[in-house]
């Protein structure tokens, strides 16, 4: 069974009954709160003795994998391989009281959680889980009020279709997104009737067409390295579902060269914003 939370129609980890696996493969995340939630999780959903074996780039993790296991108790086997730090290891017949603690902490730690400060729940692993980040902020400065009907390409935890839905002309919006996790805070983030949420790869979704308004901060990282065509492919599909003389509002980082995409599909393309190292570009099919 694949339990990863960004390939859509998976199972969730979170959900696999206690010690019913016989086995698991990870690739550990990068994030320390997120890479631990997901090992304890991993332990806890497999059988006694049955086999662990997780891997991370040395740079991205890997280097902190043996010693995250032992602290829950595991004997671990590490070696390296292409960039890669693999540790082997299995599920203890018995976790100790100080290991079963360690545990409980850190899923814990790495479930759904209220950021007070934001007024939004979320969760360690989504993109900027715990702030609104800086592209997201610049474009919500400049957005009008819309109307009709429209998506949230790339949703996230919801922050940009909450202001959306704020304009009563609005009369739904979809909100897609490749991370479950995402999803399920923007579901309890956006308590709206005019939103459908879609655990979905953007690029790819097919249910979209004819709509008024687009909006996306599109990912331009993919397994942490910059993957420039990621967010093309996002610019593609704004192109797609939007209606002829319909508008698609877009925050990128300075450095990426969107407008050239932009321009090659668009009729109209004006930047309406550029601070802070991002630029917000509307434009008009």
């Amino acid at each position: 069974m694949q339990v990863s939370p960004q390939v859509p129609g998976a199972l969730a980890l979170d959900d696999v009954a206690r010690a019913s696996l016989g086995g698991l493969v990870m690739a550990a995340p990068p994030g320390t709160v997120e890479r631990r939630y997901a090992l304890a999780l991993g332990l806890r959903a497999l059988k006694p003795d049955a086999p662990l074996t997780v891997m991370a780039p040395k740079e991205k993790g890997g280097g902190r994998i043996a010693k995250e296991l032992a602290d829950f108790g595991c004997s671990v086997k590490a070696t390296s391989r292409r960039h890669q730090r693999i540790c082997q290891t299995s599920r203890p017949e018995v976790f100790g009281a100080a290991a079963q603690a360690r545990m409980d902490s850190a899923i814990a730690a790495g479930g759904p959680c209220f950021l007070d400060t934001e007024n939004l729940w979320s969760q360690p692993g989504i993109f900027s889980w715990d702030r609104i980040d800086p592209g997201t902020l610049l474009l919500l400065s400049v957005l009008p009020a819309f109307t009709g009907r429209g998506a949230d390409l790339g949703c996230g935890i919801g922050v940009i279709a909450r202001a959306v839905l704020a304009s009563a002309s609005v009369t739904h919006v979809d909100l897609v997104d490749i991370d479950r996790r995402a999803i399920a805070a923007a579901r309890r983030n956006v308590a709206d009737t005019r939103a459908t949420f879609h655990w979905a790869d953007v690029r790819t979704a097919a249910s979209l067409r004819d709509l008024d308004f687009v909006v996306t901060n599109p990912p331009f990282h993919d397994g942490g390295r910059e993957d420039r065509a990621l967010g093309q492919g996002f610019v593609q599909q704004c192109h797609r579902v939007l209606r002829g003389g319909a508008k698609a509002w877009l925050v990128a980082n300075l450095h990426l060269p969107y407008e050239s995409v932009l321009s090659g599909m668009f009729s109209d393309v004006t930047l309406r914003a550029e601070a802070g190292g991002f630029k917000v570009y509307e434009a008009t099919k």
